[in-house]
């Protein structure tokens, strides 16, 4: 059975909050559908999550706009019993700066014609060693070309496998990661944590970003604790 259920619309935002903007709006809107369990609350944060790939790739590969710019998003969508499915024929964005609506419009049905490839790709992550604290943890940073987004850490057990202990991204979509095994079979870190960002999405803890950031400096925190700590004792 299909139903058909209302047009999602962010409204005004700025283009650094639209992700939480979605997603609040998409659960204010299916709160009753999520209490007569007609779908779980972790399928619509993921559902949101394959949108807000999307749109990345639209704001940021195509249009390549700021944080700070206004962006007002509306698309319409059906209740199946796959979950969420996105009508991407009747995305319109609208960006409130110097750039003509011509090539937003442009820049819109390229998207389009991506969606279904951008949103069953896995994210294109780059994982970067910062360095260790104190106890040996390692910390990595998370990137998307030249952009840091993410940062977690990681304890190398042996040669055999690493654990994850905890990690968090904000883009393309905030999110939260803890407790993940990874066998390495031979390779770094660094290899086995690009081959793995399918299973860190599929296992993540959608959140605010706010939430996401502040895991994020903490994580970061613990590296230059260390590093400060370091030099105070060679001093």
């Amino acid at each position: 059975m299909v139903i058909l259920m209302p047009t999602l619309r962010s409204g005004f935002v700025i283009a650094g909050a639209y992700a939480d903007k979605l997603r609040r709006t998409m659960f204010a809107q299916l709160r009753n559908e999520i209490k007569e369990k007609k779908i779980k609350s972790s399928d619509v944060a993921f559902h949101v999550a394959q949108l807000n790939k999307v749109l990345y790739r639209l704001f940021v590969d195509e249009l390549k706009i700021d944080k700070g710019d206004v962006v007002r998003i509306t698309i319409d969508y059906e209740l199946t019993d796959e979950g969420i499915e996105w009508k991407f024929d009747t995305l319109k964005v609208e960006v409130f700066r110097r750039i003509p609506q011509e090539e937003v419009d442009a820049a819109v049905k390229k998207v389009i014609g991506q969606a279904t490839e951008i949103m069953s790709a896995a994210v294109e992550y780059v994982a970067e060693k910062l360095g260790e604290t104190e106890d040996g943890d390692q910390i990595f940073v998370l990137k998307l070309g030249d952009r840091v987004v993410g940062a977690f850490e990681v304890l190398a057990i042996d040669n055999d496998f690493a654990y994850i202990k905890k990690g968090a991204a904000i883009e393309p979509s905030p999110i939260i990661i803890e407790k993940i095994k990874l066998q390495l079979d031979g390779k770094s870190i660094e290899e086995v944590i690009k081959d793995s960002i399918e299973v860190f999405t599929r296992e993540a803890k959608y959140v605010e970003r706010e939430e996401a950031e502040h895991l994020i400096n903490y994580i970061m925190s613990r590296i230059e604790k260390a590093s400060s700590e370091e030099e105070e004792t060679e001093e």
